[in-house]
C-alpha cells in the first residue's frame, strides 16, 4: 500500500468514525427541545436551533448527492446553497428534520462506502475560498468536521434554554 492509500484509508475512517457518533447525537441534541423553544433566538443574531438542526440534514443531503445521489430534504429550498438563516421563514418541525435524517443517513453512509478512490481524490464540488484545489474527501471530512461545530452549538442552546445537557448514550 503506498502513502496515499494509507493516508486516504486513514481519512475513510476518521469520516466514518465522526459520522456514525453524529448520528444518535443529532437526536440526542435535540431530544426534548419544545417547537416553540427550537425558534428562539433569545434577542441574539445567533441562528435558531431549528435553522442548526435544519442546516445539519441538509448538509448531510449535500454531501449526499456530491457522491452522485439526487436526494433532496424535505425543506430543500430553505438551505438550498447554503442560505443563511432567514427572519421571516416558516421552518419545518423537529420531526420533520429528524424524519430527513433517518432517511439520508444510511443512503449517505452507503454512497460514502462505496466511493471509488477516483471519486474520492475527485474535484470538490463546493469551491471555496482558499479551498479550490482540495479534494471530495477532504471536503467531505469539512462537512463532517462542521457537524461537531453545530452539535456543540445546538448544545449550547440546549443550556440556554434551560435544558439538560444533551446524553452521550
Amino acid at each position: 500500500m503506498n502513502t496515499q492509500d494509507v493516508a486516504q484509508a486513514g481519512k475513510v475512517a476518521a469520516w466514518l468514525l465522526l459520522y456514525d457518533g453524529h448520528t444518535p447525537m443529532f437526536n440526542n441534541v435535540l431530544e426534548g427541545i419544545s417547537e416553540a423553544d427550537a425558534r428562539k433566538r433569545l434577542d441574539t443574531p445567533a441562528n435558531h436551533p431549528i435553522w442548526l438542526a435544519g442546516s445539519l440534514v441538509q448538509e448531510r443531503f449535500e454531501m449526499a448527492n456530491a457522491l452522485g445521489l439526487k436526494e433532496q430534504q424535505q425543506a430543500h429550498l430553505l438551505f438550498d446553497n447554503h442560505k443563511g438563516i432567514q427572519a421571516d421563514a416558516e421552518y419545518p418541525s423537529l420531526d420533520t428534520l429528524r424524519a430527513d435524517w433517518a432517511r439520508i443517513t444510511p443512503i449517505l453512509r452507503e454512497a460514502f462506502s462505496k466511493a471509488s478512490a477516483e471519486k474520492l481524490h475527485g474535484p470538490n464540488p463546493w469551491p471555496m475560498p482558499d479551498m479550490e484545489q482540495i479534494s471530495l474527501l477532504d471536503m467531505l471530512l469539512y462537512c463532517i468536521d462542521r457537524e461537531s461545530y453545530c452539535i456543540g452549538q445546538l448544545g449550547l442552546w440546549r443550556r440556554l434554554l434551560n435544558y439538560p445537557p444533551m446524553r452521550y448514550s
